[in-house]
């Protein structure tokens, strides 16, 4: 049994007000939302009347691992071969496309054989949210276990529809960290800010325990290049060899910790099968009602028949999981972290560091680390968003804080522009009125040309020192190579603003435009609006919770 109610919970629920001011696309931000005053107000005055809501103890938590005879698989036996041949080494492959990045989930749950394993940051309701969630459910009809861990932070209102999912008999859904007070996340978050404020920022997935995804995608359309407005910049490393075991690993550590509840703990009743098909009919009319714009079968068979070509063109070489135990942060302070690794890892440099990260937030140990760098004779290369790229606006306004300081210690500083032309963004112009706008997404970091870092770690205080991150480490100059040309096409000039000082010590945005380059000496494309929330936040000082 996946999990047994011993008896209702009951729950004081004030009344649901549906406005996420409060976190700015799932980073809370309290201090951002200056304009949110009255549902503080609110929020204190339900307070004060009591009603109070706590987590459910009245559970079982099924222990459960990964697949151990991974190499009896079809998929296991297929890359295990070429594993053996090279000991002590994994296969990696950069996933650079959306289009293939989804391609390549939707395959690894059509050639699944016995287990799938998925841990995400943002599970969308929306097209490829529908549609994996539905070839999740045609695995577990054909017997295959799948488990899902879903962080909570943007779950607000879909209980229902994940705990029908989770009614399979061969689907487990758990959420990590849950908040307690179902119906409003802000409320958690006044009430309960020094748990729910900690969040699971991994984005991983394993098939058999023979494949693994990581990197920086969630599931959502604009993830894999099918959102008609906005479209992200984003990068996953495909894995295979002794490297996905250790993936497992960290999945099962998050799985079976306290800090994940079976959704059938929190969910208002008890869902069944009939429930589970009804829903399962509910998205299929709604998967092609809204229409996935690529082939998708086509897509998904052309993959599988490639997987001889994929596992013949692996770059094999020594990795590593890096990752954050969820443990020594609910104590307050992480134990031999991603942040302290890659600290201990610029102390080594000699040539180049290049990043890649959708935040920025520089602190003081990180501007000094530059400076350093630079006076070594290091060259630093940076490439995130700009304020009109940036889907979080606070964010923003905690990177450009630092912004110029990083500039006069040496740091070459590049941000997106929103109307990148980059083919890593959209693969194909299918929306009407042209192309969708970019955001940058990516979280990669190459070290000295020969080793790199890819996965879900933005380079900012969160991701640092508050939220869970998971991340590959690969020993390897050839994937060095891959990652560092994604990254030069990610700061041409038709794609990215070179951000410098003019000789007045001011800041400049050079960017080329039809040939002719083009010098701002504002933020470029920027609102009013994006502005004054930026500057604000820079006046409020709160970059560690950024």
């Amino acid at each position: 049994m996946k999990y047994n109610r011993l008896m209702k919970k009951t729950d004081c629920y004030p009344p649901v007000y549906q406005r996420k001011a409060f976190c700015f696309h799932g980073k809370p931000a309290a201090a951002a939302n200056f304009l949110g005053f009255p549902l503080v107000l609110l929020s204190f005055l339900l307070m004060l009347t009591g009603c109070a809501t706590t987590l459910p103890t009245d559970f079982e938590r099924t222990h459960s691992t990964a697949f151990v005879n991974y190499d009896t698989t079809s998929a296991g036996q297929l890359f295990e071969e070429a594993a053996l041949r090279h000991p002590g080494k994994s296969g990696f492959t950069i996933i650079r496309k959306g289009r293939r990045a989804f391609t390549g989930r939707i395959a690894m749950t059509a050639i699944a054989e016995k287990t799938m394993d998925l841990q995400y940051y943002i599970w969308e309701p929306d097209t490829t949210g529908w549609i994996l969630a539905l070839r999740l459910v045609e695995a577990a009809d054909r017997g295959v276990r799948v488990r899902i861990l879903l962080d909570d932070n943007t779950l607000e209102g879909r209980d229902s529809r994940i705990a029908t999912m989770d009614a399979h008999p061969n689907i487990e859904i758990r959420i990590f960290n849950p908040f307690a007070h179902r119906g409003w996340r802000l409320f958690g978050f006044l009430t309960d800010f020094d748990r729910v404020n900690h969040r699971m920022h991994n984005k991983l997935v394993v098939m058999d325990n023979a494949l693994a995804i990581v990197g920086g995608r969630n599931i959502g359309d604009h993830y894999f290049g099918v959102q008609p407005g906005t479209n992200f910049r984003d990068l996953d490393v495909g894995a295979a060899g002794p490297i996905v075991r250790e993936v497992s690993k960290v999945f099962d550590h998050f799985w079976n910790g306290d800090w994940s509840y079976p959704i059938a703990a929190l969910a208002e009743r008890t869902y069944t099968e009939a429930d589970l098909r009804e829903t399962v009919a509910t998205l299929r009319e709604k998967v092609n009602k809204e229409k996935y714009p690529y082939p998708l079968d086509e897509d998904v068979e052309s993959r599988i028949g490639q997987l001889g070509e994929i596992r013949d063109s692996l770059i094999w070489a020594p990795g590593r999981v890096v990752w954050d135990d969820p443990a020594s942060i609910a104590e307050g302070k992480k134990v031999d972290d991603i942040q302290e690794a890659i600290f201990r890892k610029l102390e080594t440099l000699d040539k180049e560091l290049l990043i890649e990260s959708a935040y920025f937030v520089a602190r003081e140990r990180g501007i000094q680390t530059v400076k350093k760098l630079v006076e070594k004779g290091v060259r630093v290369r940076i490439l995130t968003n700009s304020l009109a790229s940036n889907d979080v606006v606070a964010a923003h306004g905690g990177y450009a804080s630092g912004r110029k300081r990083l500039i006069e210690n040496g740091a070459e500083i590049y941000e997106l522009r929103p109307d990148a032309v980059s083919k890593t963004v959209t693969e194909k112009r299918y929306f009407a009125g042209g192309r969708s706008r970019a955001a940058l997404h990516t979280k990669a970091i190459v070290f000295e040309h020969d080793s790199v870092l890819i996965g879900s770690l933005n380079m900012d205080p969160r991701a640092g020192e508050i939220n869970t991150e998971a991340v590959l480490y690969v020993k390897s100059e050839e994937l060095a190579r891959q990652v560092i040309a994604y990254m030069d096409e990610g700061v041409l000039p038709k794609n990215s603003y070179r951000v410098q000082l003019d000789d007045d010590g001011n800041l400049v945005w050079i960017t080329e435009k039809d040939g002719q380059e083009v010098r701002y000496t504002m933020e470029p494309e920027s609102t009013f609006w994006q502005r004054l929330v930026s500057g604000f936040v820079q006046m409020l000082g709160i970059e560690d919770q950024l």
